[in-house]
Formats: C-alpha cells, structure tokens, sequence
C-alpha cells in the first residue's frame, strides 16, 4: 500500500499538467503592442526643418501679440522715462535736457515722501485686509456644492459691472455727513453730531477694499478648486484642527493663488485714483492723483518722473513678495 502510494506520488509529481491554449486574439495583441513598440523605438527624432518650423508657426502665433504689447506698453514707458529727464520751465513747459533733478525734487522734498509713503501705506494695508476677507469667502464659494453656486459667484463679479468713480459716488451718500450711516448713528443715540468721514484717509481704504475685493476673491477661488478635498480631510483624520489643517496643509497649497491675489491688489491699490479724489478730497494725496495734477499744471517732467517712480516701485515690491512667496511655496 505505502509503495503504491509514493508509486502514485512520484507520478503526479513528475506529469504536469498540460499549458492552458493561449487564445488567438491574445496572442495576435500581444504581438502587435510588441511591433508597436519597435516601431515607436524606431521612429526617427524630430529633424532641425521640423523643429525650426515648429518655432515659425509658434513664432507667428505670438508675434502680434508681443507687437502690441511692445508698442502699447513698453514705447511709452521709454517716452515717458525720457519726459522725465526733461526741464520745466514756465513759460517754455518742456525744454529737452538730460538731468535728474526731478527725481532729486521728488525724493528732497518732505511734502512728496509724505505722499508716497502714504500710497504704499494705504496700498499694503488694503492688501492685507482683502486677503483676510477674501480667503473665507473664496474657500466657502470653491466648497460649497448647492446648485447656486453660480448665483454667488455672479455676486462677487456683480460690483465689476460698476465703475470706480460711480462705487466712490455710492460711498460718499453712505459716509456724508447727512449720509445713511451718521443718520443711523444719530437716530441710534451713538453720537449727538454728524461724524466727519469723508475726505479722510479712513473713507480711501474702505473705497479701495470695496474695489479690490473681488479681485482677491475670484483669485483665490480658482486656486482653491484645483485642491483635492480629500488631503483636508486626511489633515482632520490624523488629528489636525481646523487652525492647523488651515496653517499646514490648506495655506501652503494656496500660496500661488494668494501670491497671484496680492500682487493684483497691491497693483491696483497704488495706481488708484478716481477712489482718492472723490473720497479723499484735495487735501489727502496719493500718487496717481498727484501724477495728474502736475500734467493738469503743464509740468510733464516732473510728472513723467512722479508716474516713473510709481511703476519702478511698485514692479519692484510685487517682485519681491511673488518671489519670496513662490519661494516659500517651492519648500
């Protein structure tokens, strides 16, 4: 018995079972994604004449474009920069000259710093507060999955269909002295006498809030939805509150929107100017308006320089913070 049984054992050690039969179709792809795969190997790289017309058509695609863009914008800046190392001479306006003693005007005299640090001031400080407001709201409109989320998005966009100059009109029936808000105050018992905000530096910022708001929102949304939901809720399930979940995980993922929201807030907070005059009035100056009231009196070098000073500083200070958030971003 225990010989038939190693006999039987033996046996079926030594017969395998026969290969199961590949099917036809099988095998015929198989051996066709093999030849495909040669074939891919074999093909020849791309030649210098189809590389070189390959960069003709891209060539010819973007060249209007940066055509207009070097006539538009950079040809006047030049002239401008030009204007700028000019002599103003009343009765002659312009005389052509090669000097810098209108930037040496400007950076001298304590009446002009004044002006240009307060547009800096003002410009920062209505940066910092558009992303404070922005960011809840733009991560509520990129979460948020009820079917009017179109509606609420429209109505972030709705205060673009409106012009500075007719939001500052708005403004200022809200904060006059017989506007909505010191009849409120008085009705309420708050205050006995109209309190004074318009042409105040207070009124500016608020207008400009008003303006670059939507900015910083609808940038910082689109940032927001394009971060899986899925890596919050992993933050939430290895522990993280919501305050550590924000400052590790959402923060650093949004730095690119928050830097792209800033740097368009900024911009548009030092070159405002329809904003400043009508809320600030003519005592409280910034630099946009003080560019035009020189050009208004006919001093075109003075003002080539104000306006020169202007762009270099604030292309110099967006710079600076887009490359030192990219930076922290790449970490």
């Amino acid at each position: 018995m225990v010989g038939q049984g190693v006999q039987g054992l033996n046996r079926g050690e030594l017969t395998s079972p026969a290969p199961a039969p590949v099917p036809a179709g099988a095998g015929a792809g198989a051996l066709g994604l093999a030849r495909g795969r040669r074939k891919a190997a074999r093909a020849p790289a791309p030649t210098l004449d189809e590389r070189g017309g390959s960069g003709i058509a891209a060539a010819a695609l973007i060249g209007p474009a940066t055509f207009i863009i070097l006539a538009g914008l950079l040809v006047p800046i030049a002239i401008l920069f030009r204007y700028s190392l000019n002599k103003f001479v009343p009765r002659l306006m312009m005389v052509e000259a090669v000097t810098i003693e209108n930037y040496v005007k400007f950076f001298s005299d304590a009446y002009y710093l004044g002006v240009f640090f307060t547009t800096v001031k003002v410009a920062l400080f209505c940066t910092v507060v558009c992303l404070v407001l922005g960011f809840p709201l733009a991560y509520v409109l990129a979460r948020t999955r009820t079917r009017f989320k179109n509606v609420l998005v429209m109505l972030v966009v709705l205060p673009l269909f409106v012009g500075n100059a007719v939001r500052a009109a708005g403004w200022m029936t809200l904060l006059g002295s017989k506007g909505v808000v010191n009849f409120a105050l008085i009705g309420f018992g708050f205050v006995e006498a109209p309190v004074e905000m318009m042409f105040t530096e207070g009124a500016v910022i608020v207008g400009i809030i008003a303006v670059n708001l939507p900015f910083m929102v609808l940038t910082l949304q689109s940032v927001i939805e394009s971060i899986d939901r899925s890596v919050e809720e992993a933050a939430f399930s290895l522990g993280a509150d919501p305050w550590q979940m924000f400052r590790r995980v959402l923060w650093p993922l949004a730095l690119p929107g928050i830097a792209a929201g800033v740097i368009l807030t900024f911009i548009l907070g030092m070159n405002a100017y329809a904003t400043p005059v009508l809320l600030g009035g003519p005592e409280f100056k910034m630099m946009a308006p003080l560019v035009y009231g020189q050009m208004q009196l006919g001093n075109w070098p003075f003002g080539a320089a104000v306006s020169f000073v202007l762009m270099v500083t604030t292309l110099v200070l967006t710079a600076t913070a887009g490359y030192r958030l990219q930076k922290r971003y790449r970490r």
